[in-house]
């Protein structure tokens, strides 16, 4: 099963600075039909004017990936962690026990992102936080946060799950098995492509569950985001 959630029904909040579109209920936006997805608790799509940010402001328990679509975004926190993430690469930051943190577009230009939540297998742990640079292999997905050990190049998370990201050219294609135990969320970042003949365009939202196998094929040059979790 592959449900469309097409980006012009998502939840929106447009603050001046601050342009959010939700796929899951989040803030003022509630939707009792999209509540998350397996342990996958919030994807924000946010667009951040030049010098604006979110000021200081603190988290729990909570396993946040910031997948950084267009500029960069500078981090802050109270554990003294200071960072500035560039256009495809990916922050970490696994809030525990608490963490009190600041994002600020220093750009000349907007930044976009990808805000992902997802819930930790096991609360109370101390915070951290990590940022590294990624590139994407031809027809194949780049994991870039895993709570798998067996993924030693990504960022850790604290839950099974991961974060996954890839750049197609038109025509191109990715074969990935799923699997029955598994659940798949996937939003094109650009572009427009067909998972197993549904076609989902830039900025939708996939929300995928027994589905063994996917077969994702780029209608048009494509960059994609995938978080899979356990069903």
């Amino acid at each position: 099963m592959i449900i469309r959630r097409p980006f012009n029904q998502l939840g929106a909040a447009n603050h001046g600075w601050l342009d959010a579109k939700h796929h899951f209920s989040f803030a003022s936006y509630h939707d009792p039909n999209h509540m998350g997805w397996g342990a996958l608790r919030v994807w924000n799509d946010d667009t951040i004017a030049a010098g604006a940010g979110f000021p200081p402001h603190s988290h729990a328990n909570m396993e946040i990936i910031t997948y950084v679509r267009e500029g960069a975004i500078s981090h802050q926190d109270s554990l003294g962690n200071k960072g500035r993430t560039l256009a495809g690469d990916v922050q970490v930051m696994s809030a525990g026990t608490g963490i009190r943190h600041a994002e600020y577009n220093l750009e000349q230009t907007t930044t976009r992102i990808f805000q992902i939540w997802i819930l930790p297998d096991e609360e109370g742990l101390a915070p951290s936080w990590g940022t590294k640079p990624f590139s994407s292999t031809k027809g194949q997905f780049t994991i870039l946060a895993s709570g798998y050990s067996q993924d030693s190049q990504a960022l850790p998370i604290r839950v099974r799950a991961r974060v996954m990201g890839a750049r197609l050219d038109a025509g191109e294609t990715i074969n990935y098995t799923l699997g029955a135990d598994k659940l798949g969320y996937l939003v094109p970042a650009q572009g427009e492509i067909r998972i197993n003949d549904i076609l989902i365009q830039e900025r939708d939202g996939a929300a995928i569950k027994d589905e063994h196998t996917l077969h994702i094929v780029a209608m048009t040059d494509a960059e994609l985001v995938f978080v899979e979790t356990l069903a």
